[in-house]
C-alpha cells in the first residue's frame, strides 16, 4: 500500500448557517486530508480575513475558499468578484458551496472567475461525500498556486 505525505491544507469557509459549518467541518474531520479550516460567518469577516484586517490580522493564506452565496454584508459573489479582481488574492481557488441553483447565480459565479460551483445535497451522507470530493480533487489531485 503506497502511503502519501499530505500537508496541511489551509480552508476558508465562509458560512453563515451553523447547520452547515458543524457538517462542513466534521466531514473535513473525517477526512484523510490533513486540514485547517477558518471560518468566516459573513462577508465582511471574509474579505477581513484575507485583508488581514482587525481580529484577522494575524489569518493565514487559504488554500481553498468555500464561498455560499447566501451570506449577510456582502453576498458571495460580491466577496468572490473581490478576490478575483485582488492581484494577491485570484490565485486561490474559490468553490462556490451554495443551495442555490438558480441559473442566473450559476453563471454569475463564472462570470466572476469562480473555479467550481457546487450545490449543497440535502442528505447529509451526500453532504459529507461531496466535501469529500472537493477535498481530494482540490487538495490531492490538483497543483495549486502559491
Amino acid at each position: 500500500m503506497k502511503t502519501r505525505n499530505f500537508k496541511l491544507a489551509h480552508i476558508l469557509l465562509v458560512e453563515d448557517n451553523d447547520g452547515d459549518v458543524l457538517l462542513t467541518l466534521e466531514a473535513f474531520e473525517e477526512s484523510k486530508f490533513h486540514t485547517h479550516v477558518s471560518v468566516a460567518r459573513n462577508g465582511q469577516e471574509a474579505l477581513d480575513f484575507l485583508h488581514k484586517k482587525g481580529e484577522f490580522s494575524n489569518a493565514q493564506r487559504p488554500d481553498l475558499i468555500l464561498l455560499d452565496i447566501n451570506i449577510p454584508i456582502f453576498n458571495g459573489l460580491e466577496v468572490l468578484e473581490e478576490i478575483k479582481q485582488n492581484e494577491s488574492l485570484k490565485k486561490i481557488p474559490v468553490i462556490m458551496l451554495t443551495t442555490s441553483s438558480n441559473q442566473k447565480d450559476i453563471d454569475m459565479a463564472y462570470k466572476k472567475y469562480c473555479n467550481s460551483y457546487v450545490k449543497k445535497p440535502m442528505e447529509m451522507d451526500d453532504f459529507m461525500e461531496a466535501i469529500q470530493k472537493i477535498e481530494e480533487f482540490w487538495l490531492q489531485l490538483s497543483v495549486l498556486s502559491k
